[in-house]
């Protein structure tokens, strides 16, 4: 049996300039989308609010703060990253709760902080362009992948 090559080719990008171009364009101008990413946010934000939030729902608001977080470090909403860490802090406390039973239970200052943050988010997506949310992800996925986040379950 051979060894398998850590080799991955690049992708290859048959148009270049549609490709730039896209990157160029707000994300406004994309409504669809950006009205899907908001309706799935703030319907996690909703079931948080309720106290009915799966992992799911935490799992989204915790991709929606990273990529604020990541936003806001490349100068989109750069002013409020103190309240972006307080936002992830919250719910940070709130998933580390629930983790045991999956009951994730919101207290009214955390969800004060994560509600603003989330506003922040959405003021970002406004003002964002595709290329800058595909820099932002591929941020969060290097952090993730170098193991520099944070992660809820603690080792023992």
């Amino acid at each position: 049996m051979r060894k398998r090559s850590k080799y991955k080719p690049k992708p290859v990008i048959i148009n270049n300039m549609a490709y730039v171009m896209s990157g160029l364009q707000p994300l406004v101008n994309m409504k669809d989308v950006m009205l899907k990413l908001q309706i799935k946010n703030h319907f996690a934000l909703e079931a948080l609010r309720l106290g009915d939030a799966t992992k799911e729902d935490i799992d989204t608001i915790i991709s929606a703060f990273n990529i604020t977080e990541a936003l806001a470090k490349f100068d989109i909403g750069a002013e409020y990253k103190v309240e972006i860490k307080e936002a992830q802090d919250a719910l940070y406390e709130c998933a580390k709760r629930g983790l045991n039973n999956y009951k994730f239970i919101v207290k009214g200052p955390e969800l004060k902080a994560i509600n603003y943050a989330m506003q922040v988010h959405d003021m970002q997506l406004q003002a964002s362009t595709v290329k800058d949310i595909e820099v932002a992800t591929d941020y969060v996925n290097k952090m993730i992948i170098s193991k520099k986040a944070r992660p809820i379950v603690e080792k023992t």
